[in-house]
């Protein structure tokens, strides 16, 4: 599963009254994202077509109850346009609904699938996406990971860095939501430090790495 992020700014979100409705864009065609991809316009018809609509997450937690569902998911000139409805009576739904309003949530994700016919890669390892197969998800995120959507990754290396025990991994891993390339080979990095010198114990460094790599593969690598 891979992913690609909007921050608010830049998923031009609107919010519709006090009714739990909110609208704007999971992705926008023509750019050149932070893994050197860049989505053309026709791109999520198929999945669309053939699969409906995505479903809505909050921080891609797909194993979790979904915090709303999207009524519209359709593609313009500009990319792909959503609007969503928060479930009624929800209590994460409705913590959601007042961060997305509040400001503290910085935007849009997209969790989708590819097939090696989908794209055209360039010569200098770029990517023209022209179909996505799947489109399985749009999670409300934290932390906005592409380069419409950068964050201060200065902040987030030095959080790496401060990482000293598995649980302060858990943790970590628990509120980052979706994460670069490079900064889950940081994580990866740390990890084989900070294990390298856990006692066994309670939480066994065995334990610990498959722990850790079965959540990694959930974040975009």
């Amino acid at each position: 599963m891979e992913r690609k992020t909007l921050s608010l700014t830049d998923c031009g979100i609107k919010m519709d009254g006090g009714e739990g409705r909110f609208a704007g864009y999971a992705s926008v065609f023509g750019g050149v994202d932070s893994y050197g991809d860049t989505i053309l316009k026709g791109a999520y018809e198929y999945s669309l077509k053939k699969n409906g609509k995505p479903k809505m997450f909050l921080q891609h937690d797909s194993f979790g109850l979904p915090v709303g569902k999207w009524l519209t998911a359709k593609e313009d000139d500009h990319g792909l346009f959503v609007e969503g409805e928060f479930t009624p009576g929800l209590s994460r739904a409705q913590d959601t609904y007042a961060a997305l309003k509040h400001g503290t949530v910085d935007g849009l994700s997209i969790g989708y699938l590819l097939k090696k016919d989908d794209f055209e890669e360039l010569e200098d390892g770029k990517r023209l996406i022209k179909r996505v197969s799947l489109l399985a998800e749009v999670s409300i995120v934290t932390y906005p990971a592409d380069s419409a959507a950068r964050v201060d990754l200065s902040s987030v290396k030095s959080a790496v860095d401060e990482l000293e025990t598995i649980r302060d991994f858990e943790r970590f891993l628990r509120d980052a939501g979706g994460l670069s390339k490079g900064l889950t080979q940081a994580l990866i990095s740390r990890a084989k430090v900070v294990f390298g010198r856990e006692e066994p114990g309670d939480y066994p460094e065995a334990k610990a790495m498959a722990e850790l790599a079965k959540r990694l593969q959930t974040i975009r690598v």
